[in-house]
């Protein structure tokens, strides 16, 4: 099935923009819920965003509600993370996982995740 690709971050100052994208292989694409989760230093894991490919339902964590949005690219097979009005407390390594139910069940039961890509909000 192949791990996820990220790529996309870097550092941004606050209140600035970043946009992430996820390459995920066609098995994923059409079977697996994909979502993005951000690990800080210090900090527990946090899931960020994700979409059940089940049904179409989606979660979205309560801290990033407003700011942060999702898409995807049919064509390319890539979903995209971008992220308004970053705030320092955002800085985390961003991580495209997917879960092979269809549903997303929680941080613990992603069967695939990228290797991260590092966002820095500072000035």
């Amino acid at each position: 099935q192949g791990q996820p690709v990220e790529s996309g971050g870097g550092l941004v100052q606050p209140g600035g923009s970043l946009r992430l994208s996820c390459d995920v292989s066609s098995r994923i694409w059409d079977y697996y819920a994909i979502g993005w989760f951000r690990q800080a230093p210090g900090k527990e894991r946090e899931g960020v965003f994700c979409v059940a490919s089940a049904d179409g339902s989606t979660t979205i964590a309560a801290s990033v509600k407003g700011r942060f949005t999702f898409s995807r690219d049919n064509a390319k097979r890539t979903v995209y993370l971008q992220m308004n009005s970053l705030q320092p407390e955002d800085t985390a390594v961003y991580y495209c996982a997917a879960d092979s139910t269809g549903w997303c069940r929680g941080l613990n039961e992603y069967d695939y995740r990228g290797q991260g890509t590092q966002v820095t909000v500072s000035s």
